[in-house]
């Protein structure tokens, strides 16, 4: 039992609930339904997550051993090569699941990765280490909305309203059956423009995932020493800035074009309107709430008194602040049942947050 309690603190297994909702806030701005693949690019991202923090704590065993001796590595409890071969081991399971959801995504698959390998071997402790976790988190979602993406099936082409749909006497359904043939063939390879419409309407929330991230990253990197409050000020300005921007409607995405035509959403249900004061405003500002206070609380403190218990602090609250940001931009993007799900990630993050810490 206590060997598991040792791999679930290197693994920061509290931290894992805020790894699934890239994928899934990734699939809602693609205003497709997720599927198969997408459950697989949520593998791949949990994988990819895991072995970052595997690699973090042995690429930081010399230094952990002086500030944090209490970690598994630096205390003996886990040895170097086994948080070694975990993150090699993971890094692969992540890549193979990775190409399993498809070319796109494997490509994103490989450069969260590369990314994750160069940070914590290389680039954590320079300038450039706040955008490479950005970095990695932002494509996390890319990886989510080209997944979605993929293949579209005949069936799903004609339940959409695809020109081959028709009564099966038309002319539209007789056409239909005698090209099925080819377009059996046609749907089994990835469409280019959808992949590249989906990357597109999922740039706004892997931006907003990418501020968030490189905030954090930057108030992270004085936690052990505090003292700095213009890492938790700047990031508090970004909480605020974020929680208004994802808390509007801001221009009108896929979801909003379905809502006008009458079409199910994201998540093949009906969508609410997302206008201030409608049940799926409300929602979505409930939610963009969330984060603010989440994420915004413990940075006040840190500005306030910037020591390393209180910066510690600030830092796990954005880490648990990712879950309400995802779910709100699931729901922006107008899927209410994965932010549904999503939102109740949290007290689930909190509870295991008090046994496991996710920093």
């Amino acid at each position: 039992m206590s060997e598991l309690r040792d791999w679930a603190e290197l693994l920061r297994i509290s931290a894992l609930f805020t790894v699934p909702g890239d994928v899934l806030a990734g699939a809602a701005a693609s205003g497709r339904r997720p599927g198969a693949a997408t459950a697989l690019a949520a593998g791949a991202s949990l994988c990819l997550y895991e072995a970052g923090m595997a690699l973090n704590d042995w690429a930081d065993r010399d230094e952990d051993a002086t500030e944090r001796p209490h970690r598994p590595v630096p205390s003996g409890r886990i040895a170097p090569g086994q948080a070694l071969a975990a993150a090699a081991v993971l890094t692969g399971a992540g890549l193979g699941l990775g190409f399993a959801a498809g070319r796109p995504a494997a490509w994103c698959a490989s450069a969260i990765a590369g990314t994750v390998w160069a940070y914590d071997l290389r680039l954590k402790h320079t300038a450039a280490g706040p955008a490479a976790m950005a970095a990695a988190r932002g494509l996390d979602l890319l990886m989510g909305a080209v997944a979605t993406a993929g293949p579209r099936t005949a069936r799903h082409r004609a339940s959409a309203g695809h020109p081959q749909a028709g009564p099966s006497g038309s002319g539209a359904g007789v056409l239909a059956r005698l090209s099925s043939g080819a377009a059996a063939g046609a749907a089994a390879a990835p469409s280019a423009g959808g992949t590249a419409r989906a990357v597109r309407r999922a740039l706004l929330p892997a931006a907003v995932i990418g501020a968030h991230t490189y905030a954090l990253t930057t108030v992270s990197r004085a936690e052990t020493q505090g003292g700095v409050r213009g890492g938790p000020l700047a990031a508090l300005g970004v909480t605020a800035v974020l929680g208004a921007l994802i808390g509007t409607d801001g221009r009108p995405g896929p979801a909003a074009r379905w809502r006008r035509s009458g079409a199910a959403g994201a998540d093949g249900v009906p969508v609410v309107s997302g206008a201030p004061g409608t049940p799926g405003g409300l929602g979505r500002a409930v939610l963009a709430g969330g984060y603010v206070v989440t994420a915004g609380r413990p940075l006040v403190h840190a500005v306030l008194n910037p020591s390393p218990p209180l910066t510690q602090r600030a830092v796990g609250g954005g880490i648990r602040a990712l879950i309400p940001l995802q779910a709100a931009l699931a729901a922006r993007s107008g899927a209410p049942l994965s932010a549904a799900l999503l939102a109740g990630l949290v007290p689930v993050a909190r509870r295991l947050a008090g046994k496991v810490s996710p920093t």
